[in-house]
């Protein structure tokens, strides 16, 4: 069995080790701190919740979102006279938990045909590279794929989603180096319709080597598109890198108010000890988390579950 089938047959708990692996710097810091408040000697009471505090913000869950879950937290163990730090830990839990399910919702995919997806973000955030994972996961579950290789300003782009392309076995529409992007994204959501195709990923420039604003460029294409298709594109998904912390938070922000964001995607944060920024963000942007990268393979981008993510961070 080759290493894509056996992705394929995984079971989930294979998904949630390799979640948990991923996880592992911000678990760290989460862990230290609810170690030494289930283990140490704060009672449950003022100190004990300055202690869940300062950890909450050392992975950068953020001061508006942390304080939203201690409110809730304090009126739970006052008005219930919570006295045991291991249940003061698991009601904390299942609030961020909550943080994390109050935006969800599933994509509807069967409302449409094609159902159009317009992924944008920053170059170095993972987008050509999500784009691929996510056709790969698309076409196991049975899907007609097709991709555009709507980044015409970086020949690095271009070839690297046909690569993906090519190795999934998905047809890719693309135009040479510095063509219209909107003209690709066009002829893609055409031959979708044409094709009977089940969804259309678009890729596009995280930034522009003209004089051209990337939102009003990234604004074109959206028009286009719904040109073509009336209502599309469906989906706008924004990738964000979680290395840089807070930082997306502001990214998000921009990019919402130029193009009305619909979800989200999370990547490296394998390589953060900051990873409580998805509770920050989908508090602050009200927008649903749809899949986290967690490792470089495809199967490392997993769909996002929120409990199944809040168990994977916190241990116990």
């Amino acid at each position: 069995m080759d290493n894509e089938s056996a992705a394929e047959n995984e079971p989930k708990s294979g998904f949630f080790a390799r979640l948990k692996s991923g996880l592992a710097k911000t678990r760290s810091n989460f862990a230290g701190g609810f170690d030494n408040i289930v283990h140490g000697k704060a009672k449950v009471g003022p100190e004990l919740l300055e202690e869940l505090e300062e950890t909450l913000l050392i992975a950068d869950v953020g001061m508006q979102t942390t304080s939203f879950i201690l409110d809730d937290l304090k009126r739970e163990v006052s008005q219930n006279r919570i006295r045991e730090n291991k249940e003061v830990l698991e009601q904390l839990k299942q609030r961020m938990i909550h943080v994390l399910s109050q935006n969800q919702k599933p994509l509807p995919y069967s409302e449409h045909q094609p159902f159009v997806i317009l992924v944008v973000g920053v170059n170095g955030s993972g987008k050509t590279t999500t784009i691929g994972k996510l056709a790969r996961h698309w076409k196991q579950e049975g899907k007609k794929i097709l991709l555009a290789a709507g980044d015409t300003f970086r020949a690095a782009a271009i070839d690297q989603l046909q690569v993906w392309a090519d190795r999934s076995g998905i047809s890719c529409i693309s135009q040479k180096i510095g063509a219209d992007p909107s003209a690709v994204a066009y002829d893609a959501v055409q031959a979708g319709l044409a094709r009977e195709m089940d969804l259309v990923l678009i890729d596009t420039a995280g930034r522009l080597q003209t004089n051209t604003n990337l939102m009003e460029e990234l604004k074109k294409i959206k028009r286009v598109i719904g040109k073509v298709l009336p209502g599309a594109p469906h989906e706008t998904l924004l990738v964000l890198d979680a290395t840089i912390g807070q930082n997306s938070i502001s990214q998000a922000r921009l990019f919402n108010e130029a193009l009305e964001v619909d979800g989200l995607v999370m990547t490296k944060l394998d390589g953060t000890a900051k990873g409580g920024v998805l509770f920050n963000i989908t508090d602050d942007l009200k927008l649903p988390i749809r899949f986290v990268g967690v490792g470089e393979k495809p199967e490392d981008l997993q769909e996002f579950n929120p409990q199944t993510f809040v168990e994977a961070l916190i241990p116990g």
